[in-house]
């Protein structure tokens, strides 16, 4: 049987298959409902009710009560506010006061450090008014080592005195003279038994608790001014190495110069340069410390004789555990004393050649404290030439006796 379709069913049914043919799609699906969702909230929010659009509804009493709730919520909000603003200002007043006690607790312990520096000045100083310090103008330490027996003779037979008249000198003139050695590795050992019997038969030593050694000369002699300022009251403590010539009387006449100066470095003031290259002579293994390589000492008198004054010397006993050594001695002398108020005197009398050097300003009236050879760093082959420069530049054996201090 065969259908028969009108024109308007065929086009329905055409139409009907085209919409069934195109699925919507899920996400313009979703974009529908948020949009629908946020033009209803965005209706419902601008047409609910505030309490204020309805307030004139409510009873008298029920006003009243709203009323005392709105000014008891702005009462709390005002009070809070003002104890944010308190709590601020406490806080900012307590930091201040923190800060402030701060600075007073920094200032008493800078007051507490003087005081006590000062304290232990003054009871160095009450000591050394006591009868178990020995009243001295200088004491003069000759550094020597265990090996150098012969230098030490040579010393005695020139310009050191000896025997009677070493204690002599040091009763009427006040000059203290030892020569400074501390012990060997082996304590009580060969070294140290002819040392002892050294002594026993001159008397001039001054033993130090020290192990001997050439890298430790820093140490030995930290300890000497230690130990000196233990035992004798001076006014000046003077080192000296064992190969040099000293004339005593220019030496004593020349410190005496300088009384009235309470902290005095007195020596031949250099300025070497610092060796970073290791295995050379004078190598400085904190060369880095003194800047680039190349790079100079500060300002220190040489090792070979040099002069601190009594205050310079208590210093360096009080300090003894906290002050740096440095490789060699002449530096690290220097180095504790760079810093401190400390007046340097650059006396080239103490640092004069050798023969013709000396000699030639012996005849001019101009004797030298000390003399020596810069090549050796002491007199070359000082055994065998201290009597030549002794009785060239030697100031004669009776010019200790008439030394004047005043």
């Amino acid at each position: 049987m065969v259908s028969i379709y009108s024109p308007l069913q065929l086009n329905s049914e055409n139409n009907n298959k085209r919409m069934r043919g195109k699925s919507v799609s899920g996400k313009v699906i979703f974009a529908l409902c948020v949009a629908c969702f946020l033009a209803g909230s965005l209706f419902t929010t601008q047409n609910r009710a505030r309490p204020s659009d309805y307030a004139h509804h409510l009873i008298p009493g029920q006003r009243e009560k709203l009323d005392a709730a709105k000014h008891e919520c702005d009462h709390k909000h005002k009070l809070v506010q003002q104890n944010s603003r308190d709590i601020m200002g406490e806080v900012i007043k307590t930091h201040q006061a923190i800060q402030s006690l701060d600075k007073t607790v920094s200032t008493l312990e800078m007051e507490l450090a003087a005081a006590r520096t000062s304290k232990i000045v003054g009871q160095e100083r009450a000591l050394n008014q006591t009868s178990t310090l020995q009243r001295a103008f200088v004491v003069i330490g000759i550094n020597t080592a265990f090996s150098s027996k012969k230098r030490r003779d040579s010393l005695r037979e020139t310009w050191m005195l000896k025997g009677g008249k070493l204690m002599k000198v040091e009763k009427e003139k006040g000059a203290v003279i030892r020569f400074i050695i501390g012990h060997s590795a082996t304590p009580g050992g060969v070294l140290d038994r002819a040392i002892d019997s050294e002594d026993a038969e001159h008397g001039d030593f001054l033993r130090l608790k020290h192990v001997e050694g050439y890298h430790e000369l820093s140490t030995k002699t930290r300890l000497f001014f230690s130990t000196a300022v233990a035992i004798w009251d001076a006014e000046f403590y003077v080192k000296v190495d064992d190969d040099i010539h000293v004339n005593l009387g220019m030496l004593m006449s020349t410190l005496a110069k300088h009384r009235s100066k309470p902290r005095i470095y007195i020596g031949c003031m250099k300025s070497g340069p610092v060796l970073s290259q290791k295995g050379v002579k004078y190598y400085e293994p904190e060369y880095w410390k003194f800047g680039e390589e190349g790079n100079k000492y500060f300002r220190h008198a040489t090792g070979q004789i040099y002069a601190i004054s009594k205050d310079l010397a208590t210093y360096i006993s009080i300090n003894s555990g906290i002050l740096h050594r440095y490789a060699n001695e002449d530096v690290s002398l220097g180095s504790w004393l760079i810093g401190l108020e400390v007046q340097h005197v650059d006396d080239h009398s103490m640092c004069c050649g050798t023969p013709p050097d000396c000699e030639f300003k012996a005849h001019a009236g101009n004797l030298c404290v000390a003399s020596f050879d810069w090549q050796c760093s002491g007199i070359c082959k000082s055994v065998e030439r201290m009597r030549k420069v002794h009785d060239a530049c030697g100031e004669g054996d009776g010019a200790i006796w008439d030394v004047q201090y005043d």
